[in-house]
C-alpha cells in the first residue's frame, strides 16, 4: 500500500519536540564553536600557532598558511560579476590552456539471476585542455570479475564490497597512469571525486581497510613524485578536522552533531575559502606512513545556497606555492558546471551504466556462454527481461 501522508504528519507532530530540542542544541554548540572562529585571523595567528604546538596528540587540523587575509576562519574571494557571461570571462581567462582530468566509475554487481557470480566494472574519463579551438578526450576502460574475483575471504568480505574495490582501484590508477604522462606538467590539474582520507574505510575489515589506504598512498605518492597538482573534491563533507581542533585548543564541549561544513557556512560567500590546514585526524591517518602528515585541506565555498565543498590535495602543492593558482582553477571548473566541477560531473556521465546497458551485457554474457558451452544458466524472469528488451 502507498504511504498515508496523514499518519506521517501526525507522527512527526507528536515528536515535534524531539526536533526542536536537537535543533536548539546544536544551534548552541555551533554558537560556541563560531565564537572560537575569530582565533583564525591575522589577529590571534601567534596564540593559535602557541596553542597546536601545546599539542602532544593529534589536533583534529594544523594551521598552513598565513591569516593575512582570514577573518574567522575565511578568505574571502572578492569576485563578483553583473552575468553569467562575465564569470566565464574570468573563467576563460583562468583556465585557457589548463588540462583538467577526472575519473569516474560505474558498476553491474552480481546477483542471484545467475548461476555464476559475475560483476561489470567500468571507469570513465573525461580530460578538457580549455583550449579556445576546442577538442577534448573522453573514453573508457571495463573489467569483468569472474568467480575467482568475487570470492570473498575468510574475512567475510561482501561480494558487492570487492566490487567496489575493483572500481575504486581502476580509477585511482587511471588517474596515476595520467600523472605519468604529464610529468612536471603545473599547468594540469587531476580531480579525486572523494577524499584523500579513508575515514570511510574504518568500518571495514584490516584487509578492506588496508586496501583502500594502499590505493590512496600510491596516488598521493603518484603526484608527489611527478609534480602534477591533486585536488580531492567533497562537495557534501561531514568531516570534522576544524571542530576537533577548536575543541581541543578552547577546550569546548563536545558537539558530535557539529561539522566543519556547518560550522563556517554563514560566514562564507561565493568563492570564499579557508585558510589551508594540514589534515590531523586520528584514526586511518596512523597507516598512510610516510603520507601521514602529507594531507592538507581547505573549504570553498561553491554554491550561494549549500555547504562549502571540502578540498583535500598533497602538501607539496602547498610548498611550492601553487594553492592560489589551483584554487581559481577549481572556482573556474565550478562556474562552468554551474556548482560543482564541470570536468568531474563530465567524467560522472562517461562512466555510468544505464538499465539498458546491464541488458546488453546480459546479453552478449549469455551468446558468449552458450558459444564456450558454460554451463551458464540464467533465471527465467532474467531470460524473460533479456529476451523482451
Amino acid at each position: 500500500m502507498p504511504l498515508k501522508p496523514s499518519q506521517i504528519h501526525d507522527l512527526l507532530t507528536a515528536k515535534r519536540e524531539d526536533f526542536a530540542a536537537f535543533n536548539q542544541e546544536t544551534w548552541q554548540q555551533i554558537q560556541s564553536y563560531r565564537l572560537q572562529l575569530e582565533k583564525i585571523s591575522a589577529s590571534g595567528e601567534a596564540e593559535l600557532h602557541d596553542l597546536l604546538k601545546a599539542q602532544s596528540s593529534a589536533a583534529g587540523a594544523r594551521l598552513l598558511e598565513p591569516l593575512d587575509a582570514a577573518q574567522q576562519g575565511v578568505v574571502p574571494c572578492k569576485l563578483a560579476w553583473q552575468s553569467r557571461e562575465q564569470s566565464l570571462v574570468w573563467v576563460r581567462d583562468r583556465l585557457t590552456g589548463i588540462k583538467t582530468f577526472a575519473v569516474d566509475g560505474s558498476q553491474i554487481y552480481p546477483g542471484k539471476d545467475l548461476s555464476i557470480p559475475v560483476a561489470l566494472v567500468q571507469i570513465g574519463w573525461f580530460e578538457n585542455p580549455h583550449l579556445p579551438t576546442g577538442g577534448y578526450e573522453k573514453d573508457v576502460a571495463l573489467d569483468i570479475m569472474t568467480p575467482s574475483d568475487l570470492k570473498a575471504g575468510n574475512s567475510g568480505q561482501p561480494v558487492d564490497r570487492k566490487v567496489n574495490m575493483r572500481r575504486f582501484q581502476m580509477e585511482t590508477e587511471r588517474l596515476i597512469d595520467y600523472m605519468a604522462t604529464h610529468e612536471r606538467d603545473q599547468d594540469c590539474l587531476v580531480f579525486l571525486d572523494g577524499s584523500l582520507v579513508a575515514t570511510f574505510a574504518e568500518a571495514f575489515e584490516l584487509e578492506s581497510r588496508q586496501f583502500y589506504v594502499a590505493c590512496l598512498l600510491e596516488l598521493l605518492r603518484a603526484s608527489q613524485q611527478y609534480r602534477v597538482p591533486l585536488v580531492a573534491y567533497i562537495d557534501t563533507s561531514y568531516a570534522q578536522d576544524l571542530k576537533v581542533m577548536l575543541q581541543k585548543l578552547f577546550h569546548l564541549p563536545n558537539a558530535p552533531s557539529v561539522h566543519d561544513a556547518q560550522l563556517l557556512n554563514p560566514l562564507m560567500e561565493w568563492g570564499d575559502r579557508t585558510p589551508l590546514f594540514l589534515c590531523e585526524r586520528s584514526g586511518i591517518l596512523d597507516d598512510y606512513k610516510d603520507q601521514r602528515q602529507q594531507i592538507a585541506f581547505t573549504y570553498l565555498k561553491t554554491t550561494r545556497e549549500n555547504y562549502p565543498a571540502r578540498l583535500e590535495m598533497p602538501l607539496w602543492m602547498y610548498e611550492e606555492g601553487l594553492v592560489d593558482r589551483v584554487m581559481d582553477w577549481v572556482r573556474g571548473e565550478v562556474i562552468i558546471g554551474s556548482g560543482y566541477p564541470y570536468v568531474i560531473e563530465t567524467a560522472d556521465q562517461t562512466a555510468v551504466l544505464q538499465a539498458e546497458d546491464r541488458q546488453a551485457f546480459f546479453r552478449i554474457l549469455q551468446t558468449w556462454a552458450e558459444q564456450e558451452d558454460l554451463n551458464l544458466r540464467f533465471s527465467r524472469k532474467m531470460v524473460s527481461k533479456v529476451r523482451r528488451r
